[in-house]
């Protein structure tokens, strides 16, 4: 018999570092069960979400784009402009207030189930690496057996297929951050006319590849920072996948399961020590210790520990979805007050979002004085020269625009065509001359308002400053 819950030394090192600081594989069994089943349903369709996403368009627009080389970017189809970054910043503050909350009402369950990461490697890479090496005892044979044919063989294999995974997950990143469009246009170009591409496609795979055939786990444990953002938002009143450590140990502690024994009348624990939960894990932990940062709540350990207690004839939900205060006081969830202060803030959020997005202008100009021009004499007028550029947000096209001089009086006159033509979704810049009376000016530097028409019809307003000579008559 053994009780480790009060033990907290396994919180000095994690569990994928041995003591010589030297790196601990992890080879996990193969998860089964009605939770591993729903995580692949889940999985298989975020799956194709994110594989899908870049390629596909709601009227011409691609459905996600982070371009932030021309600072696009595309959020279900919506266009944020570099004009709309105000936008684009509250959006992500959302999706972070957003992932506060679930943290700490349900812990990191986002890691199991929704995580791209755990996405990848559990469901493609690790799947892959069972079809080919084994079981977990298969695995550990085949790790430390000799370079023969056997495991050449095989870890060729899973090399050879991980490049080309990685190498077409590299292609779907690079979809997102330049636009599918282009992407495809460099496929049908080929390699040899885009080589500075190419090279970059290839430093993509090495990075996906690195990550999903060596780091794995250690992106979970060690590089991204949710797991230590949990340990400050969780209490004891969040839900985690968590270990009933009062039934488990019982009054003595855990032992081995002995069919002629009573052990409620010895007070032993309900867990049979069998360690099925920690063979399981994908990052190498004993979720018997209590919560930990490595742990990504894929309930793989739930499946494995329900099994077991299904052959023994001990009820089920051993370790299963709770609170500390659940197991300890058998305190329903509720909503804390913690919960409902961050429900309140996303709540502002968002309404402050749908305000912004319904004052959004469909298009919007820009209108600079041109740099390094002062002003020019044109008989009894003075004249200045501006750069102009507008956006048009919409999915029509503008194809007779305007300006027009509201205050002061005075005349535009655009550099080459009389109006101008700006494509949907597109941007349209170009230079126009204002002139106005030498007695209609008030200083030396005055406001103009301009207006944009498109068919006669009013889309934006601008101002900008006008620049005139210090004295007048």
């Amino acid at each position: 018999m053994e009780n480790n819950v009060s033990d907290e030394s396994f919180r000095d090192s994690i569990s994928t570092i041995d003591a010589k600081g030297k790196r601990i594989y992890i080879h996990p069994k193969i998860p089964s069960g009605p939770f591993y089943n729903k995580r692949k349903i889940l999985s298989y369709f975020l799956l194709a979400f994110l594989l899908s996403a870049p390629f596909i368009k709601i009227n011409g627009n691609q459905f996600l784009l982070f371009n932030v080389i021309d600072r696009r970017f595309n959020i279900f189809s919506f266009q944020f402009w570099p004009h709309d970054f105000h936008l684009f910043v509250i959006s992500m503050i959302i999706g972070v207030v957003g992932l506060a909350l679930f943290t700490v009402a349900f812990g990191r369950i986002f890691c199991g189930w929704f995580c791209p990461q755990t996405i990848f490697m559990e469901m493609v890479f690790r799947r892959i690496e069972f079809w080919i090496d084994g079981d977990r005892a298969q695995q550990i044979r085949l790790s430390n057996q000799a370079w023969d044919g056997e495991k050449i063989r095989k870890r060729l294999s899973k090399w050879v297929v991980f490049f080309i995974i990685s190498f077409i997950i590299a292609n779907v990143f690079l979809a997102y951050l330049i636009g599918s469009d282009a992407v495809l246009e460099l496929v049908k170009e080929g390699p040899t006319h885009n080589t500075s591409t190419l090279i970059a496609l290839l430093i993509f795979t090495a990075v996906f590849y690195f990550i999903y055939a060596w780091f794995r786990e250690q992106v979970c444990i060690i590089a991204c920072p949710y797991g230590r953002m949990q340990g400050v938002l969780l209490d004891n009143k969040s839900i985690n996948v968590a270990y009933d450590h009062v039934r488990g140990e019982g009054e003595v502690g855990r032992a081995k399961f002995n069919k002629n024994e009573d052990r409620k009348a010895l007070g032993i624990g309900d867990c049979i020590d069998c360690k099925v939960c920690v063979h399981v894990c994908p990052t190498g932990i004993d979720i018997r210790n209590g919560t930990q940062l490595e742990c990504i709540n894929c309930t793989a350990c739930i499946d494995e520990c329900d099994t077991i207690m299904e052959k023994v004839g001990l009820p089920k939900g051993l370790i299963r979805y709770a609170s500390e205060d659940e197991i300890v006081k058998k305190a329903p969830f509720k909503l804390t007050t913690r919960m409902i202060g961050y429900i309140a803030v996303l709540a502002i959020l968002i309404f402050v979002f749908i305000g912004m997005l319904f004052l959004r202008n469909d298009v919007e100009a820009s209108i600079l004085h041109a740099p390094g021009q002062l002003f020019q004499h044109d008989g009894n007028k003075i004249s200045n020269i501006y750069n102009y550029d507008i956006i048009n947000k919409t999915e029509k096209d503008l194809n007779n625009v305007t300006f027009k001089l509201i205050e002061p009086k005075g005349e535009v006159k655009l550099v080459g065509s009389p109006n101008a033509r700006i494509p949907k979704n597109g941007i349209s810049k170009g230079t126009f001359f204002v002139k106005i009376l030498e007695n209609e000016l008030k200083g030396e530097k005055v406001e103009l308002k301009i207006e944009v028409y498109n068919n006669k019809k009013l889309i934006e307003t601008a101002t900008t400053n006008f620049v005139g000579p210090r004295n007048f008559n």
